[in-house]
């Protein structure tokens, strides 16, 4: 069915659902300690939503100090006694083996991905997961092939491995963090988010399941004082924390003067610029997919778009339409293109930063859809008229948030691009290979996309500059953070 909507048609799709009686979930879990299910120390227990149906999904253990203590020993004693002596080719039949069994059982965690983090269906089942899968894949690939990764210099295991992951990649993040650490002879303590903690304990049932030696890589849950404990424990060599730029600040502080090593993926602020010779309609789409189809849930999103003088005018009215076509609401159905926030202290954030933006004279442009009346739901948004100074363009919004600038020529954009604490993404859109590389080679950003935006590959380091973090994961580059030399 179709209807007229601001004259132009837009299609009615009829629900499609995905089915989630297949997916199990507990209704408590408890810590994921040297191969076993651990009650917590603190007897503390605390709920896990969906937050597209406000409902309760499970209840999820509180680690104390005392259980981060019992992880990080379980990781040393694997580490001292099993893990860093085994072969490196019978450790990379291990990371395949949990690669295998993440394909296998990629129905079940991407409803449970979806459910408990809110994003559409489509992006958990034919992004999240296979990506999760294919990262355990490549870097088991390298599990024996140390020396070849880095010949003539000796590579070798750090030992405990310490990893804080965000909410809005859960299991992608995992693996970003566990698979290259196991591959080169580390143990693991992780700790998800605690408002998406579900399929990292479903990893945790699979890591079980390999008959991975008990005390590699261990699973705990909690807020930010579990975080804290793990950074300051003195028997941790390695800190990997994907996170806000605050919270990433204070662990390096935390750690400074110790031997610790450490990697960072902190925020960003993406530029997404649009030449006038760039294919308009590819531009537009690769806009939105960089911005509204994870709902500004990536660190990396393009949430400044930069267009020139001579197209604004058709890119902004290219991009409204196609606004107008975009479907909001459950996630569960295949046809939702933009989901449900993370959280509720999320959504307030964001919705802070759309009377900013407003306080600040810009003007806002929304999607007429409306959304679910249940759940934590934030329309895809534009700022037009947006400059330099203005807090909704330098301040990470983490939300379906788009601000707009206009630019004549390459230098004044590559400044105004520039001009921002963080440095993690960007991208580009134009029919010139010479100006694509003049652009990557100026801009302060780890990953410059050019007529495409959010690629990722395991094959591809990630990282930024500047407030943006330091350090890469993903290829090559994701071994040296966990080697000594």
């Amino acid at each position: 069915m179709i209807t007229e909507k601001n004259s132009e048609f837009k299609w009615d799709y009829a629900p499609a659902p995905e089915a989630k009686d297949h997916a199990k979930i507990k209704k408590q879990y408890d810590l994921f300690i040297n191969g076993e299910w651990v009650k917590p120390s603190t007897k503390k227990y605390f709920d896990t939503i969906s937050p597209s149906s406000e409902e309760k999904l499970s209840e999820v253990a509180e680690a104390g100090e005392k259980d981060v203590d019992l992880a990080v020993k379980a990781a040393r004693n694997a580490y001292e006694k099993t893990w860093k002596k085994m072969p490196a080719k019978e450790r990379g039949k291990y990371i395949f083996r949990i690669a295998r069994m993440i394909q296998e059982r990629s129905r079940e965690l991407a409803v449970i991905e979806s459910l408990n983090g809110g994003k559409p269906i489509r992006e958990s089942r034919d992004f999240d997961i296979p990506t999760a899968a294919n990262h355990f894949f490549y870097y088991g690939g390298w599990a024996d092939k140390l020396e070849y990764a880095f010949p003539n210099r000796n590579p070798k295991s750090l030992g405990v491995a310490a990893q804080i992951i965000p909410w809005n990649f859960p299991l992608l993040m995992a693996a970003w963090k566990i698979a290259p650490a196991l591959a080169t002879g580390n143990t693991v303590v992780l700790k998800p988010a605690e408002s998406t903690p579900l399929t990292a304990l479903k990893l945790a049932e699979i890591i079980q399941d390999c008959d991975l030696p008990p005390g590699v890589v261990n699973i705990i849950t909690g807020f930010g004082k579990t975080g804290a404990a793990m950074v300051n424990h003195p028997d941790v060599n390695k800190i990997a924390f994907t996170g806000s730029t605050d919270v990433g600040k204070l662990i390096q502080k935390s750690i400074a003067g110790s031997n610790k090593k450490l990697t960072l993926e902190l925020g960003g602020k993406a530029a997404n610029i649009v030449f006038d010779d760039a294919p308009i309609n590819q531009a537009v789409e690769g806009i939105v997919n960089g911005i509204f189809f994870n709902q500004g849930h990536v660190c990396c999103a393009g949430s400044r778009l930069f267009v020139q003088e001579g197209v604004a005018a058709e890119v902004i009215q290219k991009l409204k339409a196609r606004m107008e076509t975009l479907i909001i609401g459950d996630p569960m159905d295949k046809n939702t293109d933009v989901g449900a926030i993370n959280s509720k202290e999320q959504l307030l954030k964001i919705n802070e930063y759309l009377k900013v933006g407003v306080k600040e004279g810009l003007e806002l442009h929304q999607s007429s859809c409306s959304i679910p009346s249940k759940g934590f739901f934030c329309k895809p948004t534009l700022f037009i008229g947006a400059a330099q100074s203005h807090r909704v363009v330098q301040e990470e919004i983490f939300g379906p948030v788009l601000t707009i600038q206009t630019f004549r020529t390459i230098e004044e954009v590559i400044e105004k691009a520039n001009n921002i604490p963080y440095g993690l993404s960007a991208g580009v859109w134009t029919d010139k290979g010479s100006k694509i590389f003049n652009l990557t080679s100026k801009m302060r950003a780890g990953v410059v996309w050019a007529n495409t935006y959010n690629k990722f590959d395991p094959t591809s380091p990630f990282g930024g500059y500047k407030e943006s973090g330091f350090g890469r994961e993903g290829g090559l580059h994701g071994l040296m953070p966990y080697l000594t030399f």
